[in-house]
């Protein structure tokens, strides 16, 4: 259904427009549920992404990668930066009364450079105050082949200059390790990317760090610990089913 109603209203005059029966709006409410129907939240996703070069990197790169790690035959990782700004994280609380909490001032910024096993959840991270560049990514890829000796390594990530550069191709080629790089716009393909979510969620969201040494080691300690002390929570959210878009509405 390329435009589905909006409100059940609109569903029962669509009823009536297609069968010429009229229902009251709690008839249409229950027939919309027993047909398996129910309110969600539209999602939006880049204008520009291509669904079927998605579908084919999930298929034929992704899964079989996938596969070889839960076997342990590969380590498979999931890379991408997170930029957390020293700002008021606005979240959703239950209370009596409506929340604020203090601003902090400034725009410092604390860069993570991530990479996610696929496997056990835990995140290799390179840091910095200033910008992620190549340096970084090769960085990283030291400490994950330090981590993994034997292992053949395949590291999902997306097309950022710094980290599709001759450096970083030189890098991973000395290093035996082999990048995917997703299909342009396809966030939706990294894993990493629900983890930023949960680690905003989980030590940022309506919280005041008075100092931006507190904010940074609020967020290096959430990584750090979240495999541990989240576990459960990660390995639900973090599963290996990646959302794609057979039909997108105009």
């Amino acid at each position: 259904m390329q435009h589905p109603p909006v409100t059940v209203a609109e569903a029962g005059e669509k009823i009536a427009e297609l069968t010429g029966v009229r229902r009251k709006p709690t008839q249409v409410r229950s027939f919309l549920k027993r047909i398996g129907m129910k309110p969600r939240k539209v999602a939006a996703i880049p204008a520009k992404a291509d669904v079927d070069a998605q579908k084919k990197f999930h298929d034929t790169v992704l899964q079989p990668n996938l596969q070889e790690a839960q076997n342990g035959s590969r380590a498979l990782f999931f890379m991408d930066a997170a930029h957390f700004v020293l700002a008021p994280f606005l979240g959703i609380v239950w209370c009596f009364a409506r929340l604020f909490i203090k601003a902090p001032s400034g725009r410092q910024r604390f860069n993570v450079l991530g990479a996610l096993n696929a496997v056990t959840k835990e995140v290799v991270t390179v840091c910095n105050d200033t910008y992620i560049t190549a340096q970084q990514v090769c960085q990283l890829l030291e400490k994950l082949r330090n981590l993994n000796p034997l292992k053949p390594i395949s590291i999902v990530l997306d097309n950022a200059r710094y980290q599709r550069c001759a450096l970083v191709q030189e890098c991973a080629n000395r290093l035996k390790i082999e990048l995917l790089f997703l299909p342009p716009y396809s966030p939706n393909l990294n894993l990493i990317e629900r983890f930023w979510k949960f680690v905003k969620k989980q030590c940022l969201y309506s919280r005041y760090y008075p100092t931006f040494a507190e904010f940074k080691g609020a967020i290096s300690t959430c990584i750090e610990q979240a495999p541990f002390q989240h576990k459960s929570a990660l390995d639900s959210l973090l599963t290996p089913r990646f959302q794609t878009f057979p039909g997108v509405a105009a």
